[in-house]
């Protein structure tokens, strides 16, 4: 997929109706259509940006700020308690352009999180040898 034919590049620019919640030259935050909650907002980079991975290191600090912000606005402006603020990369990533979730959450409001299979490491060793790979990839980058 290309921003070409990209729904979220298509909000963006306009083309497709969209409730934008913030906009600056780099990001746009726009209401899901199918929000957990009322209120739930998407942020995008303006640019075409697949997964976390793939945005540029320029534009880090703005997406950061911009979903700090969100994540006040939902309680300030909705009266939520607090947020749940989450990031899809290709796995259960609806539309294939980058999108931070801000979702209002209020205690009692009925989410029950997620319900992920659960494993356990074979031994001490094995779990030890996984942290290093992370470290070992975390120090390339």
């Amino acid at each position: 997929m290309t921003g070409a034919d990209c729904l979220f590049c298509a909000i963006v620019a306009g083309d497709v109706p969209g409730s934008t919640v913030l906009a600056d030259d780099d990001f746009v935050a726009f209401l899901d259509h199918r929000p957990v909650f009322k209120g739930h907002t998407l942020l995008v980079p303006r640019r075409h940006v697949v997964t976390l991975p793939d945005l540029p290191a320029e534009l880090r600090d703005g997406f950061l700020a911009h979903g700090q912000r969100l994540a006040t606005a939902v309680v300030e402006g909705l009266g939520a308690q607090g947020s749940f603020v989450a990031i899809n990369n290709v796995v259960s990533q609806s539309v294939a352009h980058l999108h931070l979730h801000v979702v209002p959450r209020t205690k009692g409001d009925g989410l029950r999180g997620f319900f992920w299979p659960r494993t356990r490491y074979a031994s001490d060793a094995e779990q030890e040898e996984y942290a290093g790979r992370l470290r070992t990839a975390l120090d390339g980058t």
